[in-house]
């Protein structure tokens, strides 16, 4: 595909996360070649029947480049979310950047939650228990594996 725009225009080093259960952040960086007075949009479809929408909250560098969004509310469904960022200057044509991802797999899990020892000195025996993370998506108990590192004080 011949996409428009002058080469090195395109933003970099794209990447999100999701995490704090409802919350996503998404980061790049301008175009090694983009014109100094260019401005980046953030555009994102949750699935295919939603609509796009675009970003509401940019974080913004120094010189107010739109470099990053944070997007609150977020739910993870089961299909790839896709993400357009396009840019605008008023020298050049600037190339946009557009990935697929799933959500699911960008997940910053949260630790888990009222965890207790319960231990019996006669028995020589603990009961640890706990609850899981929660999580913004659905397949809520298909994946969690737990690791129990024991300090004997």
């Amino acid at each position: 595909p011949v996409f428009a725009g002058m080469n090195g225009s395109a933003i970099e080093n794209f990447s999100c996360v999701i995490y704090n259960i409802f919350l996503m952040n998404c980061t790049w960086q301008a175009g090694r070649d983009a014109p100094a007075d260019t401005q980046y949009f953030l555009y994102w479809q949750k699935s295919r029947d939603e609509e796009e929408m675009e970003c509401e909250l940019y974080i913004k560098d120094e010189n107010c480049r739109n470099v990053g969004c944070i997007f609150q509310n977020v739910t993870i469904g089961i299909e790839k979310a896709y993400f357009l960022v396009n840019g605008s200057s008023k020298d050049s044509l600037i190339q946009f950047y557009d990935e697929y991802i799933d959500l699911y797999k960008i997940e910053k899990l949260m630790p888990p939650s009222n965890i207790t020892a319960d231990c019996d000195e006669i028995k020589n025996d603990c009961i640890i228990q706990w609850q899981r993370p929660q999580i913004s998506h659905s397949n809520k108990d298909k994946c969690f594996k737990y690791e129990i590192n024991i300090k004997y004080k």
